[in-house]
C-alpha cells in the first residue's frame, strides 16, 4: 500500500529524548516499511527514517530558537500533503483534529489516530464526515463518546530497541515527565515509605518549570533516597529500567496509554501503577505489574516484588506491545478504509 504518515513537527521521529507520539510514528513507519508497504513519513527534517522523507519544517520545533509560531509549520506541512494526497492509498495522521476541515471529505481515506487525552475536548469535538477515529486505549475513547471510533490500536516498540540487561536492580524508577498529572511527588512519598532509592529520569516542560521549582525540586532536596537524572534517550533506557525493581507510575488523571509502561516491561520490569486511565488495559495486574489504587496500596506493593518473575513480564510485552503487532493492527484497518472507498467510489459510478 501507499501510505502516508504525518507526525507533530514538535519534535523529530524518532526523538531525540522525550516525546511519546513521535516515537510511536517512527516504530510504526519503520516497521509498516519492514513489511513491504511504500511509506512517505511527513515529518521535521532531522527525522530518521527508513520511509521517504517529506520535511514539514527543517527542524524539531522544540530546537529550532527562530520559530516560536508552532501553528505555522504545521499549516505549511499539511498544505503539502495536501498537494500529493492523490499519490497515497490512505493518509495516517497523528496530532490534534484542528485540521480536519482541511481534509475531510476526502477522495483518499484518512484516519486519525488521537494521542491525547480527550475528555477536555469533548464538549466542542463534533465529528465530521470521512474523519475515521483510532484510540489508543478503550479509557481514552469513552472521554469522547460522540467520536467515530474505528478501533483501538495500543502503542507497540520495536522488541530489539530496549531488552532486560544481567544488571543488579537497586532503586525504583520514574521514567517521563514531570508534571501534576503524572505523579512524581507521589513517587518520592512511595519510595521512601517503602525504604527504596528513587532514581527519575524525566523532562521538565517549560510550561511544568514552575511546578518543578515550586513542588518537586523543595521535595527532592530534604529526600535523601531521591536522585533526578533528567532526560534519557532510547540508548539509556535499557539499562536504567533494567537496574530498577519496578517502575513507579502513579498517575493523576486519565492517562491515554502510557508508553513508559511498556518500556519497563520489555526490559523485563515490573510496573507498580495506579488505576487510572488505561492502566489496567496496559498492567496487567499480577503479571506485569501491579495496579493499585492509591499510595498506601502501593508501598504494600514494593513488598511484593519478589512474586513476579521479570522474565514473564518481558513475555508479555513480546505477546501484546511489539511494534509488528501494532503495523498489523493498522493494515488491516487501512485496507478496510481504502475498501470501503472502492465500494463508494463503484457505486458513484454506477448511477
Amino acid at each position: 500500500m501507499r501510505i502516508a504518515q504525518i507526525a507533530p513537527l514538535t519534535e523529530s521521529v524518532p526523538p531525540l529524548l522525550y516525546g511519546g507520539i513521535e516515537r510511536v510514528v517512527s516504530h510504526l513507519t519503520d516497521e509498516l516499511v519492514a513489511m513491504g508497504h511504500d511509506v512517505t513519513l511527513f515529518a521535521s527534517g532531522d527525522s530518521a527514517t527508513r520511509a521517504r522523507l517529506v520535511a514539514g519544517w527543517p527542524r524539531a520545533l522544540r530546537y529550532d530558537p527562530v520559530c516560536r509560531d508552532t501553528i505555522t509549520p504545521h499549516a505549511v506541512m499539511l498544505e503539502q500533503v495536501a498537494r500529493c494526497a492523490s499519490e497515497f492509498d490512505i493518509l495516517h495522521f497523528h496530532f490534534d483534529y484542528w485540521y480536519f476541515l482541511r481534509f475531510a471529505p476526502q477522495s483518499v481515506p484518512v484516519l486519525t489516530t488521537l494521542h491525547g487525552r480527550l475528555d477536555l475536548q469533548a464538549p466542542t469535538y463534533e465529528p465530521l464526515p470521512g474523519v475515521s477515529l483510532v484510540s489508543i486505549s478503550d479509557a481514552q475513547r469513552q472521554q469522547l463518546p460522540q467520536g467515530r471510533f474505528l478501533r483501538t490500536v495500543y502503542h507497540g516498540i520495536r522488541p530489539d530497541l530496549l531488552s532486560p540487561q544481567s544488571v543488579k536492580q537497586g532503586y525504583l524508577a520514574f521514567l517521563g515527565r514531570v508534571s501534576p498529572e503524572k505523579g512524581v511527588d507521589k513517587a518520592i512519598h512511595i519510595a521512601g515509605q517503602a525504604g527504596f532509592r528513587l532514581k527519575i529520569a524525566a523532562k521538565v516542560d517549560p510550561a511544568d518549570r514552575a511546578y518543578y521549582e515550586s513542588e518537586i525540586r523543595p521535595l527532592i532536596q530534604v529526600s535523601p533516597w531521591v536522585e533526578f537524572i533528567g532526560e534519557i534517550g532510547d540508548a539509556q533506557k535499557s539499562e536504567f529500567l533494567s537496574s530498577a525493581h519496578a517502575l513507579l507510575f502513579p498517575i493523576n488523571w486519565p492517562e491515554p496509554f502510557g508508553l513508559a509502561m511498556i518500556e519497563s516491561m520489555a526490559c523485563g520490569t515490573l510496573v507498580i501503577a495506579f488505576d487510572r486511565g488505561s492502566v489496567p488495559e496496559v498492567v496487567e495486574d499480577g503479571l506485569s505489574g501491579f495496579v493499585v489504587g492509591n499510595e498506601a496500596a502501593a508501598i504494600r506493593a514494593v513488598s511484593r516484588l519478589g512474586e513476579l518473575d521479570r522474565r514473564l513480564v518481558r513475555r508479555q510485552f513480546d505477546r501484546r506491545f511489539t511494534a509488528r503487532r501494532m503495523a498489523a493492527d493498522y493494515v488491516s484497518l487501512y485496507q478496510r478504509l481504502c475498501d470501503h472507498a472502492c465500494v463508494g467510489v463503484a457505486a458513484a459510478a454506477s448511477t
